[in-house]
């Protein structure tokens, strides 16, 4: 019990890793291609709208 406890006296509970800005670096790349896409799909959308309320009318 004695050399469980001092093992663990070792480890400071308390202390965080630090990150700082270089250790954050995210990939974001699929993101933009997604958003690209949906813009895409909706732009097309609305231009399918018009020219069907127009055949429509």
């Amino acid at each position: 019990m004695q050399s469980a406890s001092s093992s663990q006296s070792s480890v400071n509970p308390r202390q965080k890793w630090i990150r700082t800005k270089d250790d954050f670096q995210p990939d974001y790349t699929y993101v933009i291609e997604d958003l690209k896409r949906i813009g895409i799909l909706a732009g097309s959308f609305v231009t399918l709208l018009i020219v069907l309320s127009l055949f429509l009318r």
